[in-house]
C-alpha cells in the first residue's frame, strides 16, 4: 500500500472504486480537492493498492468547525476506504500520514464523524488512536446543539475529537 497526494487520475478510479456504495462520488466532487491544495487550504491524500486507488481523505489547515479554526488546529475530512479493501489498515496508513503532516505545523489535529450506526468503525478506530471529544458536545454542521433541541440524525450531526501530536 502506497500513500501519496491525490492526482488528477487518481479521482476517476477512486470514483469507480465507491461506485455502488453510500460513498458514491463523481469524479468530479473528487477532483474538486485539487483545487484546494494548489491553494494551499488543503492536503488531499490517497491510498493505492496492486488494483489502484482504494481509499483518500483531506487535511483542511483551517477547518470549518469553528472551536478547531479558531484553535488554529487543522481538520482530517472527508476520509474513506472503499468497501471492498476495509479491515486492512488503509484508514490507519491514511490517519498516521495525516497525522505526521499536521506535526509539521501544529502540535495537535481534529476529525469528527457523524453519530449514527454507519460510523460505528470510524469511531471505535479514532478512539484506539488516541483521539477524544474536544469538549463542545455534538454539532449539527457548524453550530453547537444546545440541550433540548431535536436534530434529523443524518451527515451533518457530528462529534468531533482531537489529537496531541506530541
Amino acid at each position: 500500500m502506497v500513500i501519496s497526494d491525490l492526482t488528477e487520475a487518481d479521482c476517476e478510479a477512486l470514483s469507480r472504486a465507491f461506485r455502488g456504495t453510500h460513498l458514491e462520488r463523481p469524479a468530479s466532487q473528487i477532483a474538486r480537492h485539487l483545487g484546494a491544495c494548489a491553494a494551499g487550504a488543503r492536503l488531499a491524500l490517497v491510498a493505492r493498492g496492486p488494483d489502484g486507488a482504494v481509499g483518500y481523505g483531506t487535511l483542511d489547515w483551517e477547518s470549518d468547525h469553528p472551536p478547531f479554526r479558531d484553535a488554529g488546529i487543522p481538520e482530517i475530512r472527508d476520509l474513506n476506504v472503499a468497501p471492498h479493501a476495509r479491515r486492512q489498515g488503509i484508514a490507519s496508513r491514511l490517519l498516521d500520514a495525516f497525522e505526521e503532516r499536521a506535526r509539521e505545523r501544529a502540535p495537535s489535529v481534529g476529525i469528527g464523524f457523524g453519530l449514527y450506526r454507519d460510523y460505528g468503525a470510524a469511531q471505535r478506530l479514532y478512539v484506539a488512536r488516541g483521539y477524544v471529544p474536544d469538549g463542545n458536545g455534538a454539532y449539527c454542521g457548524t453550530e453547537p446543539l444546545r440541550a433540548g433541541e431535536r436534530v434529523i440524525v443524518d451527515d451533518e450531526l457530528v462529534l468531533f475529537l482531537v489529537k496531541e501530536l506530541v
